[in-house]
């Protein structure tokens, strides 16, 4: 029974994200367009998919290259966007710690909104270590290959995308969809709510710092509804 379950890890954590990447796609498409036309040219514009692989971070980067920002403000403000990534990795430490040193070092490299949302919620009900590690590199890979596709196709195609595809709208939705498979309570609810309405009320700030104090304040805002529920 373990063996069948632990073989269908790769295929579950790949179906799992399936629906998560409508809105990956005109993201990717979005940034490749960018990307290709930027300073940085087509082909480092699309390293910073492999280098990188975080789509508000490449945003960022790519702008503040165009700008004629320094190095060390490019990669400070990376790592400010990217920051998010040390409460994914606080969240799924006590299940990490259950895999082989060499998944440990692997699978970190494709921790990404989408597969963080739908492995903290199967780890939940999953309890065979080498199943949730599948699991998580199926979700893992599934959106990195996605994601190289679109910016490639977003490089080579550039201007040809037309105008009326609006790909502006690829961030939030990206964000948006992470919340189908999360939101299950009050208290969820109250941080989505809160999370993605200052998230939309602080776009404009620079460097894409708006997601940051989304997630900040939907988190404690959420924290302060499970409190109260009690």
């Amino acid at each position: 029974m373990r063996n069948a379950e632990t073989a269908t890890g790769w295929r579950d954590g790949a179906t799992a994200v399936a629906p998560l990447l409508v809105g990956v796609v005109p993201f990717g498409l979005a940034f490749g367009v960018i990307a290709g036309q930027s300073v940085l040219g087509p082909l480092l514009g699309g390293i910073t998919s492999i280098v990188i692989f975080g789509g508000a971070a490449q945003f960022a980067t790519v702008q503040l290259f165009d700008s004629g920002a320094a190095p060390l403000v490019v990669l400070a403000t990376a790592l400010v966007i990217q920051s998010r990534h040390v409460m994914y990795s606080a969240a799924l430490a006590d299940h990490f710690r259950e895999f082989p040193t060499g998944w440990r070092w692997f699978l970190p490299y494709g921790l990404t909104d989408q597969a963080f949302a739908v492995s903290i919620v199967r780890y939940e009900t999953a309890v065979d270590s080498s199943y949730k590690r599948r699991f998580f590199a199926g979700a893992a890979v599934g959106l990195w290959v996605t994601w190289q596709i679109t910016t490639i196709v977003g490089i080579v195609a550039g201007a040809a995308i037309p105008e009326s595809w609006g790909l502006d709208f690829a961030v939030p939705l990206v964000f948006l969809v992470l919340l189908v498979p999360v939101v299950t309570d009050r208290p969820g609810v109250v941080a989505a709510v809160v999370g993605g309405g200052v998230a939309a009320a602080t776009v404009t700030v620079p460097y894409h710092l708006g997601l940051l104090i989304g997630a900040v304040s939907g988190m404690v805002a959420g924290v302060a509804a499970e409190r109260w529920q009690r």
